[in-house]
C-alpha cells in the first residue's frame, strides 16, 4: 500500500470516530443495559463437557440471537486407525471419507483402498444431523470442533471428538463421535440443550447418506454395483428386510421403533446405524437420484429452559465379515443372512472358518469340507447309487411287464411293484437320499458366494481369488468334464432319447460356471470327483 492510500485510510478511521463520539455525546442512552445473566446448571455441564475440545459462546442475550464461534470456512478432520482412515468436516459434522485399509479393489499390493464413502461436498457427507418439527437445525450448520487437524489412534485407543454448534432458535448441540483404534464402530451420542428462557419443541434425525457411484467402472468404492445384492437392510421382528435400489427407485420403505439398526449394504460391505436406549422413533429408507439415505427419526421432544435430551448410536462402517459383526454386537451378524438356508449356512461358514485356522488357506478349507460333507451322506448316497443300479438290472423285466400290459396301465403298475418286491427294491430310496442333500448344497452354494472370507483369498497357481471366477476358464471345463463322467457311470432307467437330452446338463453347467466364484466351482470339482469314486466302488460290488 502507498502513502497515499495510508493517508486515505487514516483520514477515513478519523471521521467515524468523530461521528461515533458525536453520535454518543448528542443521543445517551435513555436506559443501563440488563443485567449480566448467570449460566444455569445445565449451561455450566455444558461447557465443562466441551471446554478441552471445543468452545461454544453462550450470550447473555436472548438465546435466538446468539451467533455461535464457529468458522462457517469448511474444515476437515483427518482419523487414522490400523483398520481405516476417515476424514470429518465441520460442515454439518459430517464424516466425508472412510477408506478401509485392508481391503483393496484388486487383489494387487498396488490396488486402491476400498472407500466405504468418499464424496466431494459435505452437503453430501454422512452421518448427516438435520431439526423437524420446530428445531431449527440445517444439516449443513458450521460446528465448532477439535483444534487437531490429525487423530491417530492404534491398538485399544479411543478418542471423543466433541462437535458443537447453536441451533436458529438458541439451543446448544452437541454431536460427540468417539473413534476406537481397533475397531469398525463410531460411537454417536447427541445432546440437545436449552440454555434459554422459552421452551423449544421438535425432533431430529440423524441419517446414513450413499453416494451411488454407477459409472464407477473400477469398483473402487464398498457399494459398486455387481451380480449381488445392494441395497437397504433393516432388522425388524428378527427379520432382515431389505429393499434394492430398484425398489427404492419405485418407493420408500419405512419401520417403527422395533428396528434394531438400519443399514446400506452390498456382498461384502456395510455401513450402519443402530440405535441405543429408546434413541429411535421411526427408520425410513429413500433414494433421492444418486444418493441412499437410511434416515432414523428421533422421539419428539419438548425442551423447557435448563433442561437437555440425550441419544445415542452405534454407526458401523466396514466388511460385512460376519465374526467382526458378532464383535460389534446389537444383532450386527444377522447382516450375513443366508436368506431361508441360513440355519444350515451358518454352522457351514463356521466349519469353514475353522479349518482355515488350522490350514491357513481357503482353497484347501473347501476341499476338507466339500470331503467332510460327502463322508457324512456317503452312507445315503450309497443307498441310493445301489438302489438306481438294482432298478438298471430290472429293466429287461420291467419292459416285459410295459408290453405284456400296455393297454392296461393300473395292472402295468401292479406287476412292476410286483417286482420290486420281489427283488428288494425301493424305487424311491434312489431319490430321496438326493433330495436330502439338495438343501445341504444350496446353503454351501450361498455361503461360498457371499462370504467375504473368500475375497481375494489365494489358493493355489493361477487361482489367486477364490471369490473370482478362473481367469483361464480352466476349472470350469474340468468340472464340466468331471459332470460328463459321473452322469456316463451313473445307472439310469430312462430311455435312450432322455438320456441324450441329459446329457446337455454338463455343457449348461459348464457355460453357466464360467463365470462363478472358482471356490464355488473347486466345490463342485472335487465332489464330482469323490461321486465317480463312489459310483466306481459301487458297480465294482454289484457287477
Amino acid at each position: 500500500m502507498d502513502n497515499n492510500n495510508n493517508k486515505n485510510t487514516f483520514i477515513a478511521i478519523a471521521l467515524m470516530l468523530g461521528v461515533w463520539i458525536a453520535f454518543t455525546v448528542l443521543f445517551p442512552p435513555t436506559q443501563a443495559p440488563p443485567p449480566v445473566e448467570q449460566p444455569s446448571a445445565a449451561q455450566e455441564s455444558t461447557s465443562s463437557a466441551t471446554s478441552q475440545q471445543a468452545q461454544v459462546a453462550v450470550s447473555s442475550t436472548p438465546a435466538a440471537m446468539v451467533i455461535p464461534v464457529v468458522s462457517v470456512e469448511e474444515e476437515e478432520l483427518t482419523i487414522r486407525t490400523e483398520l481405516f482412515t476417515a476424514v470429518m468436516t465441520n460442515i454439518g459434522a459430517r464424516l466425508k471419507s472412510f477408506e478401509l485399509n485392508r481391503y483393496r479393489v484388486e487383489n494387487r499390493d498396488d490396488s486402491d483402498l476400498i472407500k466405504m464413502i468418499d464424496v466431494s461436498f459435505p452437503e453430501q457427507a454422512s452421518l448427516r444431523l438435520s431439526g423437524v418439527n420446530g428445531l431449527l437445525l440445517s444439516p449443513d450448520a458450521p460446528y465448532s470442533m477439535p483444534a487437531d487437524s490429525e487423530v491417530v489412534l492404534s491398538g485399544t485407543d479411543s478418542r471423543a471428538l466433541v462437535f458443537s454448534t447453536r441451533t436458529n432458535d438458541g439451543l446448544l448441540l452437541e454431536k460427540v463421535l468417539t473413534f476406537h483404534g481397533n475397531s469398525y464402530v463410531i460411537d454417536v451420542d447427541i445432546k440437545v440443550s436449552n440454555p434459554g428462557q422459552v421452551a423449544s419443541r421438535g425432533g431430529l434425525e440423524l441419517s446414513l447418506v450413499q453416494f451411488i457411484d454407477d459409472t464407477d467402472s473400477e469398483g473402487s468404492s464398498a457399494f459398486s454395483n455387481s451380480y449381488s445384492f445392494t441395497g437397504g437392510a433393516t432388522l425388524i421382528n428378527d427379520e432382515v428386510e431389505t429393499a434394492s435400489l430398484d425398489d427404492l427407485k419405485e418407493s420408500a420403505v419405512s419401520f417403527g421403533k422395533t428396528a434394531v439398526w438400519s443399514a446400506y449394504e452390498s456382498k461384502y460391505f456395510i455401513s450402519a446405524l443402530v440405535p441405543l436406549n429408546d434413541s429411535l422413533d421411526k427408520v425410513r429408507i429413500q433414494r433421492r437420484d444418486t444418493f441412499v439415505e437410511n434416515v432414523l427419526s428421533l422421539p419428539f421432544t419438548t425442551l423447557n429452559p435448563g433442561m437437555s435430551q440425550d441419544y445415542s448410536f452405534m454407526a458401523y462402517f466396514g466388511p460385512r465379515d460376519k465374526s467382526i459383526l458378532e464383535n460389534a454386537n446389537h444383532q450386527l451378524s444377522r447382516a450375513v443372512d443366508f436368506g431361508f438356508f441360513r440355519v444350515i449356512s451358518d454352522p457351514l461358514l463356521w466349519f469353514l472358518n475353522e479349518i482355515y485356522n488350522y490350514t491357513n488357506n481357503y482353497g484347501i478349507a473347501i476341499i476338507l469340507l466339500t470331503i467332510l460333507i460327502k463322508a457324512l451322506f456317503w452312507p445315503l448316497t450309497h443307498k441310493s447309487y445301489a438302489s438306481m443300479k438294482a432298478m438298471q438290472k430290472l429293466q429287461p423285466e420291467i419292459q416285459k411287464i410295459r408290453e405284456k400290459f400296455k393297454n392296461d396301465r393300473t395292472r402295468q403298475g401292479q406287476e412292476t411293484m410286483t417286482l420290486y418286491k420281489q427283488n428288494r427294491v425301493n424305487p424311491m430310496s434312489g431319490c430321496l437320499p438326493m433330495l436330502i442333500q439338495i438343501p445341504v448344497f444350496f446353503a454351501l452354494y450361498r455361503v461360498l458366494y457371499e462370504a467375504i472370507e473368500l475375497r481375494h483369498a489365494d489358493f493355489i497357481f493361477w487361482l489367486t481369488d477364490l471369490s473370482a471366477k478362473d481367469p483361464y476358464y480352466i476349472t470350469p471345463v474340468v468340472m464340466g468334464v468331471t459332470m460328463f463322467i459321473q452322469q456316463k457311470m451313473t445307472p439310469s432307467t430312462m430311455d435312450p432319447t432322455q438320456q441324450k437330452i441329459f446329457l446337455m446338463m454338463p455343457v449348461i453347467f459348464t457355460a453357466l460356471f464360467l463365470s462363478f466364484p472358482s471356490g464355488l466351482v473347486i466345490y463342485w470339482l472335487i465332489n464330482n470327483l469323490l461321486t465317480i469314486a463312489q459310483q466306481y466302488y459301487i458297480h465294482k460290488k454289484y457287477t
